[in-house]
């Protein structure tokens, strides 16, 4: 019997790139599972939750964990938002009786998308073309909270084509950090630029990543600076859907 998954659908996939949602679907339908999209669910809570505004986020944690209550899994796309729901909901209730156990059964069966594939359902190869040279961006959140790193780079060596480049300095944080990035701007840009220099470094022409915040960010950069480096979630080049317009790409936003 096929696992019921239901997707996290992250707030800046929803909004900025639902092109990643349909990769996601694809890639977990290939691997056996059958899945949902609960039209209840709600953001994460995460940017209350860093703010210190721990009331607002118990309240949408709360949407969450009712709308993915009867899954056998829950699996999103981004390395931030699903640590919050595994490492944080069970702080987050931690004083409370009732939802405190309801809270520690969701973070034990929510995965970042990619680590589902390869550690749950033991994904290995996946029928995809990508004709280029790829640089990957490794996301603080999914790799210092969740482990995702050896995960996509063993997917993407399926991938036909492909030819992964890696950057020096890939592990270290491309600046963006949320918040980080409004309340510390010039900070912020450096180390976008230092990312973008050590990505220029190994001569790819796409930058891939596993969290739309950070690939937002450095995408955006990239245009202002005049780079014809493309951008895309990694899901859209496992599942054969980077085929059109890259993140912060100028058709893109004209649609």
């Amino acid at each position: 019997m096929s696992p019921r998954v239901g997707l996290f659908a992250t707030c800046l996939m929803n909004l900025f790139r639902p092109n990643v949602g349909f990769a996601a679907v694809k890639l977990l339908e290939d691997a056996g599972c059958s899945v949902e999209v609960p039209l209840a669910q709600t953001c994460c809570g995460q940017p209350g939750y860093n703010a210190g505004d721990f009331d607002a986020a118990r309240a949408l944690a709360k949407q969450v964990i009712a709308a993915f209550e009867g899954f056998d899994y829950v699996v999103g796309p981004s390395g931030s938002c699903m640590a919050t729901i595994r490492h944080d909901y069970p702080k987050l209730f931690a004083d409370d009786a009732d939802w405190r156990p309801r809270a520690e059964a969701l973070a034990a069966r929510s995965f970042e998308l990619l680590s589902f594939l390869a550690d749950v359902r033991g994904v290995r190869t996946v029928a995809a073309d990508y004709a280029g040279t790829v640089t990957y961006h490794d996301s603080c959140s999914g790799l210092r909270e969740l482990g995702v790193k050896a995960q996509p780079r063993l997917l993407l060596g399926s991938v036909g084509g492909l030819k992964l480049a890696e950057m020096s300095d890939t592990e270290v944080c491309c600046g963006f950090g949320g918040s980080f990035c409004v309340s510390y701007p010039e900070i912020s840009g450096r180390m976008a630029d230092d990312k973008l220099a050590c990505m220029a470094a190994t001569g790819a022409d796409t930058l891939l990543g596993g969290d739309l915040g950070c690939l937002l960010h450095l995408a955006g950069r990239l245009k202002r600076c005049g780079s014809p480096v493309k951008v895309f979630h990694t899901a859209e080049v496992l599942a054969g859907m980077a085929d059109g317009a890259g993140i912060g790409d100028q058709q893109e936003v004209q649609k």
